[in-house]
């Protein structure tokens, strides 16, 4: 007698980046603002302080300013960021084919996680796969994508099998990718120096997560391990070894450095050295032709394009250097795509 057909089990993808305003506008600007500097995993104050504090002074004063870093950003296809991922999601799909199922979501703002969520619901997947696109975990970018998640399908009634990959600092595809774009910049020309420049946190972020009180700041970063797999300066650290492997440069031909600090108005020391610090005394030690990487990003945004490439650039000039260079993000490159395959595979 046959057996009866089993139902396809297909598997659902869950892509995550931060987020973006629905439009370069100051209204929408200040709702992306509202919500993204509300975060408790972001702005880790008291609710009674941070409230207040955020929504009444900060996002007012900076929404109008951010909206017009916004304008300068945005293209024909919108945010880049939106598009840059929702190419990505189009382009893993193909890769894996009918037995998956890939949405893409944002932490803040639209599409949101929710949204992303219930297409993997509808689609009925037997289980999900969640892949926040931050390749070094931080509690307040990749935690809070595990925590918005966990938050919402806590009030499905049947919850499928959920796995998150929380971290692919070193990943073969990620580092590949990076590395394929910095010696094409690097074919063009010859620099002097090359700056790994990342995301800044509070110090005391690091120092919360901190396993086994075992960072200190400091020479503990020098090695990857047990001890701090999941330490955001660690992991820095660690990326920046590693294309600096795969680029061919020695230990003093490259900088690890850390940007958009907002200690100006929070009075608490963030991550060390400050990108920006470190670019302008470069000119006066005869550093004059400098390429620049965002490894903290997998895809082109506000950080990449107008701080790293446009600001820092500017900065550099006006201490004397000659020639800034941003190595582009990794996109939808098709080299990034077989590389987040890979992860889904093995995951």
């Amino acid at each position: 007698m046959p057996t009866p057909a089993s139902p396809q089990r297909r598997i659902g993808v869950l892509l995550v980046n931060l987020g973006t305003p629905d439009s370069p506008q100051t209204p929408d600007v200040r709702r992306y603002l509202n919500e993204f500097l509300t975060d408790g995993r972001v702005i880790d104050m008291p609710a009674a302080v941070r409230y207040p504090l955020f929504q009444g002074l900060v996002v007012p004063l900076r929404a109008p300013k951010s909206a017009k870093i916004y304008q300068q950003l945005w293209t024909e296809r919108g945010s880049p960021l939106l598009y840059h991922g929702l190419d990505l999601q189009k382009m893993v799909q193909e890769k894996l084919g009918k037995d998956y199922v890939v949405a893409f979501g944002m932490r803040y703002q639209n599409p949101s996680i929710e949204k992303a969520l219930d297409e993997l619901r509808e689609a009925a997947v037997d289980r999900i796969i969640v892949l926040p696109l931050f390749p070094q975990y931080a509690a307040a970018s990749t935690g809070s994508v595990q925590e918005k998640v966990m938050d919402i399908v806590s009030k499905w009634w049947v919850v499928p099998s959920i796995s998150f990959i929380s971290t692919f600092t070193d990943d073969p595809g990620f580092i590949g990718t990076f590395v394929t774009l910095g010696k094409e910049e690097m074919a063009k020309r010859k620099y002097d120096h090359v700056v790994f420049s990342y995301h800044g946190i509070p110090e005391r972020h690091v120092l919360k997560g901190s396993h086994n009180n075992y960072c200190k700041l400091g020479s503990c970063c020098n090695s990857y391990n047990k001890n701090n797999r999941y330490c955001y300066r660690a992991q820095c650290y660690e990326t920046s070894r590693q294309l600096a492997a795969g680029l061919g440069l020695a230990p003093e031909q490259y900088t690890t450095s850390f940007q958009s600090r907002l200690q100006s108005r929070l009075r608490d020391p963030w991550l060390q050295p400050y990108t920006d610090e470190v670019l302008k005394e470069m000119p006066a030690k005869g550093i004059k032709n400098v390429l620049a990487f965002s490894p903290a990003f997998v895809a082109d945004c506000l950080e990449t394009t107008i701080e790293v490439g446009l600001e820092f650039k500017e900065m550099f000039e006006e201490a004397g250097g000659e020639h800034w260079q941003l190595v582009p993000s990794l996109n939808s490159h098709p080299q990034w795509v077989e590389g987040v395959v890979s992860m889904i595979h093995r995951n």
